[in-house]
């Protein structure tokens, strides 16, 4: 699991990186979905061929957040990854 610290004031982006995994077969990302719990927010998500980027804001500090992408491919895969987000005052 990936893990990444974030101000309580920043609205950032975050990437879902599926390049290696999908590299050489010909697979793109078809869907995504991203869920993130209460007391942090998703601002938008969008997604490449490869990739899913999600903009986040909030969160309390001293409060760690799991955000989970899953992903099903063009072929019919399905994937999910997950970020652990720790926010901190920077």
């Amino acid at each position: 699991m990936m893990a990444v610290i974030k101000d309580p004031v920043a609205v950032l982006d975050y990437l879902f990186d599926w390049s290696e995994w999908l590299a050489g077969d010909g697979d793109t990302i078809a869907n995504h979905n991203v869920t993130v719990p209460s007391g942090i927010t998703m601002n938008f998500s969008s997604r490449t061929t490869t990739a899913v980027t999600v903009w986040i804001s909030g969160g309390v500090v001293g409060q760690t957040y799991e955000i989970d992408c899953h992903i099903t491919t063009a072929g019919g895969r399905q994937d999910s990854r997950k970020m652990e987000m720790h926010v901190m005052d920077k």
